[in-house]
């Protein structure tokens, strides 16, 4: 199970974003993700007219490794681990370490 997952709101750890809240835009595969106004570039787009892309300076999401994020705990206002626990009726749920509240309501 993914402890980190698309729509989360994380907050990045390490880098040169250090310290910046945003949102997981997307997976790119099992180590990386995409995080809304993080590790943002600048990058020359070349016009393709059978795309309707228009060429010019165009800024761009890159992916970060996942250990250099961590989810956001609305409780306490700061970063926090996530572990998983079994619920009785079998289900597996992702819960916050500081203060063992599900993730997901």
């Amino acid at each position: 199970m993914n402890r980190i997952r698309k729509g989360d709101e994380v907050i990045v750890l390490a880098g040169r974003d250090k310290g910046k809240r945003g949102t997981v835009l997307r997976r790119v595969d099992v180590d990386h993700v995409v995080v809304e106004g993080v590790n943002r570039v600048k990058k020359n787009q070349r016009p393709n007219p059978m795309k309707g892309v228009q060429g010019g300076i165009v800024d761009k999401d890159l992916p970060i490794h996942v250990s250099n994020v961590a989810l956001f705990n609305p409780a306490t206002k700061k970063a926090d681990r996530v572990g998983l626990k079994t619920l009785q009726d079998g289900r597996k749920v992702r819960i916050f370490k500081a203060n063992d509240e599900q993730v997901d309501a």
